[in-house]
C-alpha cells in the first residue's frame, strides 16, 4: 500500500493521502457554512434598492386636473433633463401627485436624489395652497403580517388602543416598525361663525396667525451665568383642543382677554376625509407589520402571535384582534419544503447506492449533499444574498444536480475497486479518470445559470440569487467530489462484518451481482445495437423532440411566464369618478361586502371564511376577503374570486373595477400594459373609454 501511494501523484493522490487536510476542508464547510448561515438574512422576498426617487407634492381640495397642471407639469419640465434618467412617470390624485423618477441602471441613485431635489427647490409655479415638495428615494417596505383590530367602539377609542396596541408590539425586541392603516390623522378644529368675527372686527386669517403665534416650541439660545449657560426656550406647544381654547385673541388695556373658546367652538377630532374601516362589519383599524434590519419573517411572525394572544385577554368586551396574511407562513412552507426535498433526496441516495454499490461507499457519496449546501452558505454573505423564497428556490434546483458528481466519481472508484484494486488506489485513480467530465459537466451548468447575473432591471435584482446560489453549491460539490470524497473513500479498509450487519452486506452483494449480470445480458447487447444502428437512433430521438415541441405548440401545455401564488385572500378594488359623494362609496362598498358575505355562507361559512376588511379611501373602496388556511378552506381563492365577481354583478357607474386572488412576488400585475398620452386631457379620456370598449369583449 505505501508503494501504490508514492507511485500515485497530482492534487488528487496528495488529498487522497493526507486525509486531516479533507477532514479539516470539510469542517470548515460544515461548521463555517452552519456559522454564517445563521447571520445571513432571512426575508420573503429579495431585498434591493428600486433605484427610484419620488417627488410627492399634497394640494389639498384640488381635483387630479387640477393636480396634473398646477404640480406634475412642472416637476416633470424641472426633472427632465438631468443626467442618469431612465424614465419619469406621474400620477394624479385628490388632493396630491407623485412624480417617479427611475435611474439608468449603473448611475448613482444619491446624485440623482441631490440633482432632482435641488431642481424641485428652483420651482417657484407652485400654487399657492400647495404643500412643500416631498423627495426621496423610493424603498420598500418588508411587509411581514397584519392584525385587525375591530370592536363597536368610537374611532376615538379604537384610535387609541391601536395606538397601545403598536407601542406594546414595539416593546417586543424582534419588532421594529408599525405601521396604522384605515385611520384617518388626527386633526383639531377651530369653527367661528362669520358673525363672531364681525362682530370683534377680526378675520379667519388674523384668528389662525394667532394661533400660529401661540402654538410654538423654539429653542432661544444661552444665556451666559457666573454659575454657567442657562438654556432658553419658548415651550408653548400646545396638543388638545381645551389648550388652544386658552389662547388669547384680543387683549384690552384693562387686561380682559377674549379666549379662543370664548369666540369659537375648539374640538379635537379627526381629518375630514373620506376614508374609514371595517371589519366584519364593524368599526377597525389595521396594522401592519414590518420586518427591519436582520429581523426575520419568523421571528416577527412568532412575536406579533404572543402580543395578540396577550392582548385579547386584556383589552375590554367589545375590542378583538384578529391576525391575518402572515406571510412568515410563506417562508415557514418554502423552508420545509427545502429541507423535506434535502431529506428525501439523502435518503433515496444512500438507500440506492447502498444497495448497487457498497455501503460505505453510499456513506461518503451521500455526505456530499449537506457539505455542499453548508459550504454554500459559507460564501453566501459575501455575495450580498439572503435567504429567501427565490434563494431556497435555487437550493432545490441545486438539489437534483450536486449529488450527480459525487455519484458519478463513487461509481468510479467502485468500478476500480471490483476489478481488485485496493481502495486508495480505487479512489484516486477512479477521481483522476472521471475528473474532466466532471469539470466540464460543472462548468456547463454554471454557464447555464450565468446570464441570469445580467437580466437588467426590477426582474434581474430578482433573478441575480438564483445564479448565485447555484453556482456556489456546484463549486462546493466539485470540490468535494474530487477532493473531499477520495480521501474518504482511500483511506477504507477491508472488513467483514458479522451478525445482522454482516447478513445485509451478503445479501447486499447478492443483489448487486444479479443486477450486474441482467445489465450484461439485456442492456449491454440493446446500447450496442443503439450505438451500430447511429442514425436510427438520432432519429428517433429527433422525433420525440420534435413530438414533444409540437405538443407544446399546440396549446395544448399552458405557457405562463411566472406562475400565480394563491394567496389567503381575495381582494377586490372599485374606483368611483372623482367628486362621488362619500355615500355613494359607502353604497358600493356595502355591495361588495354583502356579495363576500353570500358567496362565504353559499361554501361553508366559517371553514371558509376568517373575516372580511373594507377601507373606503376617498372615491376608492377596498375590499379583502381573508380565508381560512388551504387545509380548511373548501374551494381555492381562485374559485372564491370567481364566484365573488359573478356574485357582485354589473356595478353603474364605476371607472375601474379590479379583484386579485394571487400573492406578490416577480409573477403579480398585469399581463399587457397600454399607456395613452396626449397633451389634451378631453381627448385622452374619449381614447381611453373606445379603447376600453374595444378591449371589454
Amino acid at each position: 500500500m505505501r508503494t501504490t501511494r508514492k507511485t500515485e501523484k497530482g492534487p488528487i493522490a496528495w488529498m487522497a493521502g493526507h486525509s486531516v487536510t479533507a477532514n479539516l476542508l470539510m469542517l470548515v464547510l460544515l461548521v463555517g457554512g452552519m456559522l454564517m448561515g445563521r447571520g445571513i438574512t432571512k426575508e420573503v422576498f429579495p431585498d434591493f434598492d428600486l433605484d427610484m426617487v419620488e417627488i410627492t407634492v399634497a394640494y389639498p381640495g384640488a381635483s387630479p386636473e387640477e393636480v396634473e397642471r398646477g404640480i406634475l407639469l412642472a416637476v416633470e419640465e424641472a426633472v427632465q433633463g438631468l443626467e442618469g434618467i431612465e424614465e419619469v412617470r406621474s400620477v394624479a390624485g385628490e388632493g396630491s401627485g407623485t412624480v417617479t423618477v427611475e435611474m439608468i441602471e449603473g448611475e448613482d441613485i444619491q446624485k440623482l436624489f441631490q440633482d432632482v431635489r435641488n431642481e424641485v427647490d428652483r420651482i417657484t409655479s407652485f400654487p399657492e395652497d400647495a404643500e412643500e415638495p416631498t423627495v426621496a428615494i423610493a424603498s420598500r417596505k418588508r411587509y411581514v403580517v397584519s392584525l385587525a383590530l375591530y370592536g363597536d367602539q368610537s374611532e376615538q377609542v379604537l384610535r387609541e388602543y391601536a395606538e397601545t396596541l403598536r407601542d406594546r408590539l414595539i416593546q417586543e425586541s424582534a419588532i421594529t416598525q408599525v405601521d396604522l392603516s384605515g385611520v384617518r390623522d388626527y386633526e383639531i378644529s377651530v369653527e367661528i361663525s362669520q358673525d363672531t368675527l364681525r362682530a370683534y372686527g377680526l378675520t379667519l386669517g388674523e384668528v389662525a396667525d394667532r394661533i400660529r403665534r401661540a402654538s410654538v416650541d423654539l429653542p432661544a439660545g444661552a444665556v451666559k451665568t457666573p454659575g454657567g449657560d442657562i438654556l432658553v426656550r419658548v415651550k408653548e406647544r400646545r396638543d388638545f383642543g381645551r389648550e388652544f381654547g386658552r389662547i388669547p385673541i384680543i387683549t384690552s388695556g384693562d387686561g380682559t382677554q377674549l379666549r379662543l373658546s370664548d369666540i369659537a367652538v375648539v374640538q379635537d377630532g379627526f381629518a375630514e376625509t373620506d376614508h374609514s374601516a371595517t371589519y366584519n362589519g364593524s368599526p377597525a383599524v389595521m396594522l401592519d407589520v414590518f420586518r427591519v434590519g436582520d429581523q426575520t419573517p419568523v421571528s416577527v411572525s412568532d412575536a406579533v402571535k404572543a402580543v395578540v394572544a396577550e392582548v385579547n385577554q386584556t383589552f375590554p368586551p367589545g375590542l378583538s384582534v384578529d391576525l391575518h396574511n402572515d406571510r412568515s407562513e410563506i417562508y415557514r412552507q418554502r423552508l420545509g419544503l427545502l429541507l423535506k426535498n434535502g431529506y428525501l433526496g439523502l435518503g433515496l441516495v444512500f438507500i440506492l447506492l447502498a444497495l448497487f454499490l457498497e455501503f460505505r461507499l453510499a456513506f461518503w457519496v451521500s455526505l456530499g449533499i449537506p457539505i455542499s449546501f453548508m459550504g454554500s452558505l459559507f460564501f453566501l454573505s459575501a455575495a450580498d444574498a439572503s435567504i429567501n423564497m427565490v434563494s431556497m428556490f435555487a437550493f432545490i434546483i441545486s438539489l437534483g444536480i450536486v449529488v450527480d458528481d459525487a455519484i458519478v466519481v463513487g461509481e468510479n472508484i467502485y468500478h476500480h475497486r471490483q476489478a481488485g484494486a485496493g481502495w486508495f488506489t480505487a479512489a484516486v485513480r477512479g477521481a483522476r479518470e472521471i475528473a474532466m467530465p466532471v469539470n466540464f459537466s460543472i462548468l456547463t451548468n454554471i454557464v447555464a445559470f450565468m446570464p441570469m447575473l445580467f437580466v437588467p432591471g426590477f426582474m434581474g435584482k430578482v433573478f441575480r440569487q438564483v445564479p448565485i446560489v447555484v453556482i456556489s453549491v456546484f463549486l462546493i460539490s466539485l470540490l468535494e467530489s474530487l477532493f473531499i470524497l477520495p480521501a474518504h473513500v482511500g483511506h477504507q479498509k477491508d472488513w467483514r462484518p458479522k451478525g445482522a450487519f454482516g447478513w445485509m452486506v451478503v445479501r447486499q452483494q447478492q443483489f448487486s451481482g444479479v443486477f450486474l449480470r441482467a445489465i450484461g445480458r439485456w442492456y449491454a447487447p440493446f446500447l450496442d445495437r443503439a450505438v451500430r444502428w447511429r442514425y436510427a437512433t438520432v432519429a428517433a430521438g429527433l422525433a420525440a423532440l420534435m413530438l414533444t415541441m409540437g405538443y407544446i405548440k399546440s396549446g395544448r401545455m399552458g405557457f405562463e411566464l411566472f406562475p400565480k401564488i394563491e394567496s389567503d385572500y381575495a381582494m377586490v378594488t372599485a374606483t368611483l369618478p372623482f367628486g362621488t359623494a362619500y355615500d355613494g362609496t359607502v353604497a358600493v362598498r356595502d355591495k361588495l361586502v354583502s356579495a363576500a358575505q353570500a358567496v362565504a355562507a353559499e361554501n361553508g361559512g366559517s371553514r371558509l371564511l376568517e373575516g372580511i376588511f373594507a377601507e373606503i379611501r376617498g372615491n376608492t373602496s377596498i375590499v379583502r376577503f381573508y380565508l381560512t388556511p388551504p387545509a380548511v378552506r373548501p374551494i381555492s381563492t381562485a374559485e372564491v374570486t370567481a364566484r365573488w365577481r359573478q356574485r357582485v354583478g354589473v356595478l353603474a357607474g364605476l371607472e375601474s373595477l379590479k379583484f386579485e386572488s394571487d400573492a406578490g412576488g416577480p409573477g403579480r400585475g398585469a399581463a399587457v400594459s397600454v399607456e395613452l398620452s396626449h397633451p389634451r386631457m378631453d381627448v385622452l379620456e374619449q381614447a381611453r373609454a373606445s379603447l376600453a370598449e374595444s378591449l371589454r369583449f
